[in-house]
Parts: C-alpha cells; structure tokens; sequence
C-alpha cells in the first residue's frame, strides 16, 4: 500500500480501530444476551406467537419479552444514530479538516492530483462505513428475530426496527458520509460541517420515517356481515376501519358499537354488509425498505457528484 492510499489508512485508522473494537463488543454481546434468551425460550417452553392479539401472553411471555424489548431497542438506537456519527466524525474531517489545516497541501505536492487523494480517502471511509452498518443492522435483526411481532413488540414497523435494520440502514451510512465530506469541502471548516452532517440525517430521516405509510396502499381486510374481524396480528394498522355499504362505499367506525347484539343491529338499520380494516402487512416490509434503499443511494450519490465537480471546479 503506497501513495494516496497509504496516507487514506495512516489518517483513519484510529477512526477504524475505535470501530472495529465497537463492533466487536457489540457482537460478544448480542451473542450472549441472544444466546441467554433462546435458553429462556427453551426451559419455559414459550410458544412463539406473532401480534399483539397472538394469545400467549404468559407471565415467562412478559418477562421475555420486558429482558429483552429494550436492550434490542438500545442496540437499535446505535444503529439508527450510526449514519449520524459517520456523517459528523468521518465525513466532515474528511476533507473539512485538511483544508481547515491547510494539510491537504502536502499530499498535493506528492505528485497526488486533487481528485485521485479524495478516491482513496473516500472510498476507504466509504468501505467501512458499509461494513459497519451492515454488521450493526444484522446484529439487531439477529436478536430481535426470535421475538418479532410479538405482543407489545418491538414489531417491524417500528422505527427501532425499520431503521435500524434492513438495507436501508447501510444505505443512510452511506448518505450521512457524503453529506459529512460535501459539508467539509463547502465549508472547509470541521465543526460546522460536523453540525450540518448531523441535521442532514436527522431531517432526511424524520421525512422518509413521515411519508413511509404513503409509499404504499394499505391492504383492506373485509370481513362480510357480523363475521369476526381479521385479528391485526405483525400487520401495520393504518387506523381506517369502518363498514361497507352494498354499493361498496366505506363509512367510519362512528356509527355502530364495536360487537355484539347492538353491532348487528346497527349494521341492519344502516344497511352495512361488511366490515373494513386497512393495514400494512408484514410483508410490505421490504418494498418499504428498498424504496428508502433507492432514495438514500440517490442522495448519497447525488452528494458524492456534487463534491467530485466542487474539487474540479475549486482545485481545493
């Protein structure tokens, strides 16, 4: 290893070893925290059911449930905030801090032109920013998959679990270090580029997490006459449940009590043939997921471009 790529690893290595000794730590843990709860699972022959209407609300079901929901959720939030701590810590010392220092001025005079010192240095953040992330999010569903969607959760659709996991998260990675390296080079100052990285992720993150339910038509669950209604089981609910008119036309919840005799009189005086309940099942978990994929790669990309023409255009 020579040149630009010598001096990209001799400058993040620190980064490199702090997380490589964090991915460690986490991994030991998960495995014996996991390993500890298939155990549990195990000696209390617990049935492993799936929503919040499952029916096997045990006391061992509670106790499983309330000694592992909320390390999986913390393990999550390290996950979630990852591409934050990319963008800040990694992405904006980049560049921002060699032309704060006025360092970059050396390794220019070695014969490395401007756009060849930002591939190496780029592309070796680039890389472990992808295996971090993939390691972090795989450990997260790793732990979690043995009580996903069950009971009072966490369930998929949760924002512990939705970001933290699945390609998205790797991709948000990715986009947290181009908004960090583009932030250091328009600003050429660490600090605020630090700052900027750290509100770009948290914005991006707040509006993709704000429109998800509208990425795709929710599925109807019609259930005819006074037939019981679907149980809501892994799915999503959208909060639109109703009754059904002959001409198909839906009404809201407002007008009949929930069950019994005085729901089947209501919906005979009303003239309602059906009841409705709109979710998002567990399956549009990944068309979800590759949606976000494809939006935070287009932004980490449109970013990456962006710096590529900046260092053209300024020569640094």
């Amino acid at each position: 290893m020579r040149g630009a790529h010598w001096l990209a690893w001799r400058q993040q290595r620190t980064l490199i070893l702090v997380a490589t000794l964090t991915l460690l730590a986490c991994s030991a843990y998960v495995w014996f925290r996991r390993t500890e709860m298939l155990a549990f699972i195990d000696d209390h022959h617990i049935t492993i059911c799936k929503g919040w209407n499952g029916g096997c609300g045990t006391q061992a079901t509670e106790r499983l449930l309330r000694d592992n929901s909320d390390p999986i959720r913390a393990l999550a939030t390290l996950s979630m905030v990852f591409p934050a701590l990319i963008g800040a810590f990694w992405g904006a010392p980049l560049i921002g801090r060699e032309l704060e220092n006025g360092t970059f001025r050396l390794a220019l005079t070695q014969g490395v032109d401007p756009l060849r010192w930002f591939a190496a240095r780029f592309g070796l953040a680039a890389l472990c920013a992808v295996v971090s992330s993939t390691v972090l999010a795989a450990l997260v569903a790793w732990w979690w998959s043995p009580i996903a969607n069950m009971l009072d959760g966490p369930y998929w659709y949760d924002g512990y679990i939705f970001n933290a996991t699945g390609p998205a998260a790797i991709a948000c990675a990715l986009f947290g270090l181009a908004a960090g390296t583009a932030a250091g080079l328009l600003t050429r100052r660490m600090l605020p580029a630090m700052g900027i990285a750290l509100a770009s992720v948290a914005v991006v993150r707040l509006a993709l997490t704000f429109v998800r339910p509208d990425w795709l038509s929710p599925t109807a669950r019609v259930t005819p006459g006074m037939v019981p209604k679907i149980p809501v089981g892994s799915a999503w609910s959208t909060g639109q449940f109703g009754y059904i008119k002959p001409s198909g036309a839906e009404e809201g919840i407002m007008n009949c009590p929930y069950s019994g005799a005085e729901l089947k009189q209501c919906m005979a005086e009303h003239g309602y043939v059906a009841r409705f309940h709109k979710v998002h099942p567990s399956s549009d978990f990944w068309p979800l997921q590759w949606i976000e994929t494809a939006i935070l790669l287009g932004l980490a990309l449109a970013l990456t471009v962006l710096t590529i023409r900046w260092l053209r255009a300024r020569h640094v």
